[in-house]
């Protein structure tokens, strides 16, 4: 089934989250934005305020100065203008690049930033009018007219109320003094935006975890997404399997090279071979330096041979060596007893080849748990089966 069929009612991954950063699709508030461009700006203008306000006013005082040098030398106005033009950007451009600054801080705060050109690369598939009608009755677009209707409303009422109050002294502000009427105009014009600042930080508070929410909705995955990601990203499991077979094939045959090492080799006659070593002073149990199966095992028999290493025909013991234990590590705590009886019998074997002890009987049957035989496991399913 297509995992765009299936419910997506899981949590999205680690990696799904990454790879939407990576294409900028991060969690983002337009009203936290809006809120540091605003109150940035506000905070920042007001501290400016007063020092921008005196260079403006010794700005226009140079400019509508006129003299008779003035009149000699018309190129002085030219001067003058663009001396006008530096003074107003060395006012405005520190208030630009402070809340810019604002701005870049916010986003990173918010985590709203995310280092990526894929926006900026043209999508035709926005051009699809059917794409375009489903996102108009999405979850992010009927929130956001939800959101925009709610702060239209808000910030109506608030006008509303802020001008009724101050409505009777806006009639008398023409009968006041300049200085004054342009003081009382700077209040009101703080308190008002003040307000408007407010009703912006209350919309921010509300949106920004919102966002969060319908970023996390839109990034939810089916189980079959879930299937695929870990498929892709810990490989398909045939193929490590296929990698981990011909991993251990390599080792096998590698591991020949330390049969002539090993106390003893346990053969199937034609299809297992296991090497098998033990030093009582390094090693807590014997160890399975060797193994192979069909022509490898074959070889691991004539190198013990060559070598003079005994090899002991113990069929289930090999089959279940070959199945459980691994190169260069202790076999199982299971064939302990199993391994011990035809390592006594060896040991016991040496020794009477050299004239220190009798010559031991036949070689043991290794008392070998039938649940480690793979052979045993084959014929007990067959079994069940019929």
């Amino acid at each position: 089934m297509d995992s765009s069929a299936q419910d997506k009612n899981l949590p999205a991954t680690a990696q799904r989250l990454k790879k939407a950063r990576d294409d900028g699709q991060v969690p983002r508030s337009k009203d936290l934005s809006n809120l540091a461009v605003l109150g940035g700006g506000a905070l920042v203008l007001v501290a400016l305020a007063p020092t921008g306000f005196e260079k403006l006013r010794s700005a226009l005082q140079g400019q509508l100065r006129f003299d008779h040098q003035s009149l000699l030398k018309p190129e002085l106005a030219t001067e003058r203008l663009v001396d006008g033009f530096a003074q107003g950007l060395m006012l405005y451009l520190p208030l630009g690049v402070a809340v810019l600054a604002i701005v870049l801080l916010t986003a990173f705060v918010s985590g709203s930033w995310a280092l990526s050109t894929k926006p900026l690369v043209p999508d035709l598939s926005r051009l699809n009018p059917l794409k375009g009608f489903g996102r108009l009755f999405s979850k992010q677009q009927l929130f956001d007219t939800a959101k925009l209707a709610a702060i239209s409303a808000i910030i109506g009422v608030v006008a509303w109320q802020f001008i009724a109050s101050h409505v009777e002294q806006f009639g008398t502000l023409v009968m006041q003094p300049l200085e004054s009427g342009l003081g009382q105009l700077g209040s009101w014009m703080v308190l008002g935006v003040g307000l408007l600042l407010l009703v912006v930080a209350l919309v921010a508070i509300i949106d920004f975890p919102a966002q969060k929410f319908l970023h996390a909705q839109r990034m939810k995955m089916s189980h079959q997404e879930v299937k695929e990601e870990h498929r892709q990203s810990e490989g398909d499991p045939m193929m490590k399997g296929k990698r981990r077979q011909r991993a251990r094939e390599m080792a096998q045959r590698n591991s020949v090279g330390a049969v002539p090492k090993a106390d003893l080799v346990v053969m199937n006659p034609t299809h297992y071979a296991v090497a098998i070593r033990y030093d009582d002073a390094s090693m807590n149990a014997p160890r399975v330096i060797a193994k192979g199966a069909d022509l490898l095992a074959m070889k691991i028999r004539d190198v013990a041979k060559a070598n003079k290493v005994p090899v002991l025909q113990s069929p289930m013991l090999a089959r279940a060596l070959y199945a459980h234990a691994e190169i260069d590590q202790e076999i199982p705590s299971a064939l302990y007893t199993a391994v011990a009886q035809v390592l006594a019998y060896v040991y016991q074997l040496k020794s009477a080849m050299k004239g220190q002890g009798a010559m031991p009987a036949e070689p043991p049957v290794p008392a070998v748990p039938p649940e480690l035989d793979p052979h045993f496991k084959k014929t007990s399913a067959k079994e069940a089966t019929v």
